[in-house]
Order: structure tokens, then sequence, then C-alpha cells
């Protein structure tokens, strides 16, 4: 009896001590010398989860009724001849021109899962299918860093289809996620890390929070590249849509419906800040379009909605306020992007045009990417700059310059 209870001592005695270890050593990489992180992706950089009861589908073929929720963005099967129509109806958004707002698709529930960890926000498929990684790389590096997932490096997905125009809870949920990853970390400043399009939710965030809340809880933001000027690319979506690099898979008039549903893609056209009104991006046998004429475009798309979207969402962040915190502009540079639309009449507007490409990361044109350095000389925190030679607008998720110069700024003094 007495072997056997010293026994049991002896187990007890190492069973607290292992979980003393493993909470000495979580404690450790809680208040460890990195930043913690928020985490911001960009248009398409968060997963959607669906449901439906749909009063009619596009095809017959086409699921109108789950019982469950299922991986809606990305699930490239969903992307396949035929059913890439159901995919379509189902992410599309309605738009109300009369309140402004958008609605899902009729019958279908969206859900954004993993607010708070990273696991919806390194993967955009759930299966980790190689090609749909997205912040993974910096999230691996950063646990190799020490960092652990889900406490001091966290996610902030959102539905990317709208805008902050619309009432939401999400920038409620942000800053409540930026002040529990402090208290967590005991009380070390926040890194926010966004990317492309989660830039412009960002620079709205911080625009609309006191400076004196800055000053608490950021350390610093992290561009990286940040669309502060809009895209050409973003005319192709609204024309004759975009095949989003599956250029063998996806025809581009397919997706157009949802694309030009989105009324994140309204927000993101080039802005007059930074494009001439004599500059011209559209080309066609008849006329030719600049920033400056949006509504004549929409118009003879025969997509009005599109104006209205645009109106809604132009203001937003256009005078680029400064966000008020120390930044680093992280892009690419020296890669062929889109510039200027031509079509053809027997393109026009269904098929794709002729694309002539000038400087910038393949998505984001130069002058847009560089935007963030007029801050320079407009607020007193530090901006500083970190341009990568040929590196993408994707790429720069998995460049080893990126991370490494993310690296300093999570270790700085």
């Amino acid at each position: 009896m007495a072997t056997k209870l010293t026994t049991y001592v002896w187990i007890l005695r190492l069973l607290l001590s292992s979980v003393w270890l493993i909470g000495e050593s979580l404690g450790a990489r809680l208040t460890g010398k990195g930043y913690p992180v928020v985490l911001v992706p960009g248009d398409g950089g968060s997963q959607f989860l669906a449901k439906l009861n749909k009063p009619s589908t596009v095809h017959v073929f086409c699921d109108g009724h789950t019982v469950d929720y299922f991986s809606l963005w990305l699930n490239l099967e969903l992307l396949a001849p035929y059913v890439l129509d159901c995919f379509v109806d189902n992410m599309r958004l309605v738009y109300d021109n009369k309140t402004h707002t958008t609605s899902n698709s009729p019958g279908v529930d969206i859900q954004i899962p993993g607010f708070g960890n990273t696991s919806s926000v390194e993967w955009l498929d759930p299966s980790h299918f190689d090609h749909t990684s997205y912040y993974a790389p910096i999230v691996n590096a950063m646990v190799n860093w020490g960092y652990v997932r889900g406490m001091t490096v966290r996610g902030a997905p959102y539905d990317f289809r709208k805008a902050p125009n619309e009432p939401t809870t999400y920038f409620d949920d942000l800053k409540s996620l930026v002040e529990n990853t402090y208290t967590l970390t005991n009380n070390r400043k926040v890194v926010i890390i966004a990317h492309s399009m989660g830039n412009l939710y960002t620079l709205y965030f911080l625009n609309h929070q006191t400076q004196a809340w800055k000053d608490k809880y950021i350390r610093s933001y992290v561009v990286l590249s940040g669309p502060f000027g809009g895209a050409a690319k973003t005319l192709r979506l609204m024309t004759s849509g975009d095949n989003l690099g599956l250029e063998y898979i996806v025809k581009p008039f397919s997706l157009r419906r949802q694309q030009r549903s989105m009324v994140s893609t309204a927000w993101m056209l080039p802005y007059d800040t930074l494009w001439r009104p004599d500059e011209i991006l559209i080309t066609t046998p008849w006329k030719n379009y600049t920033v400056h004429d949006y509504e004549e475009l929409f118009n003879d798309l025969n997509y009005p909605t599109g104006w209205l979207m645009r109106q809604d969402t132009e203001h937003l962040i256009k005078d680029l306020t400064p966000p008020g915190v120390e930044v680093h502009c992280v892009h690419g540079v020296g890669v062929n992007t889109p510039a200027q639309f031509t079509f053809a009449a027997d393109q026009w507007p269904d098929s794709q045009p002729q694309v002539t490409y000038k400087n910038g990361d393949g998505t984001v044109n130069i002058r847009s990417l560089l935007a963030c350095l007029q801050w320079q000389h407009r607020q007193k925190q530090k901006v500083f700059h970190h341009p990568i030679k040929d590196v993408d607008h994707m790429n720069i998720l998995k460049s080893l310059d990126a991370i490494n110069y993310l690296k300093t700024v999570l270790f700085a003094p």
C-alpha cells in the first residue's frame, strides 16, 4: 500500500511539474521580446462558410439547400466549369439602392470563421491546398521566432466583398481584439500587419480611433502592398471580369456578375487624387474613359449600381488622413501591372481587352503603392519604406526579404 501511495505521489508531482513547465514556457512566449501581431487580410484573404436555403437556383444541379455550413471561399472544386455558376450566385451581393447597403444572395447565409485565430487567414482553402496559402508563410516564420497562434499572433478576417460604409461590428471587434491581445501579452503594444485592401480597412479603422488609444495600444503598422489610391486592374473586373489567375479553368465573364456586385470592387477603382483627369484608363472605338468618367462608364455598361457603390465608398479614405502610428510601407516593384485597357469593337465589354502594362506589383500600380509615403510629412510618427524588386502582390506574403524585414520590425527595441 505504501509503495502504491509513493508511486501515486511521484506521478502527481511529475504531472504538476510538467504543467508548471508548460505554463512557464507558454508564459515566456506570451511575454517574449517580439511585439504581438494582429493580421488583417486583403480582398479574397478570408475564408467564407455558407449554408443554403434558396428559393431557386441558377441550374438544376446547383444545391439549393444544405443542412450544414460548407466551405464557399476558397473552395477550388466550386470553380469548375458549370458548377462555377452556382458559386457565383452564392457569392454575389444584392445592392439596395434605397438604403445603399448590400445583402447576401437570397437564401444564402455566410459566416466568416476564425476571428482571433490565424487558421482562416493562413489558408484560403481549409484543406490547405498548396496554391491557396495566404498568411501561412509569415505565421510559420513567426512561430519559429517564438510566437503562439491565437495568442501572440492573431487574425482579423472580414467580409471582403463589402466596404466600411455599411453598418458592421467588425471595427468594434477589431478594437477589442487589439486590446485583448495587449492585455494577454502583459501590456505589450500591438503591431498590425495588413495586406492589400486590408490596408484600406486598417487605415479607416485607425482614422476612427483617438490618438490616446493608438499611443497606448499600437506599436506600429506594417503596410504590405497597400493600394491606397486604388488599382486600374479593378476596371477589368467591372467591365469584362477577371479570372483570378486561373487562366485555363475559369472564364472571366463567368465571374463578372459576382465581381461587379462587390462594393469593395467599386471602392478600389483608381482615385483622381493619383490619376490625372486626362489619363485614359479604358479605350473603346467609340469613347475613352478616365477617373472622371465613372458615371458614364457604368451607364454604358448598363450597370448604374456600380456608380452608386462608387459614390457610397469614394470618400472613406480618399484624403489619406495619416494613421497616427509608426508605419512601414513594404511592397513589390518592377512587375508589369495593368494600367490601361483597350477594347476592340467585338470585345466591348464582354471579352478580355488588350492590356497596357506599367510599373507596380502586378496588381497595384506604383503610384498607389507609394501613396503611403505622403504621411512622411503629414504625421510626427515615422514612416519607413521598403520596396522589394520583382516581387508581386501575392508573393510578398512569402518573400524572404519581406519576412526578414517583418522580423526587424517585430523585434525592434
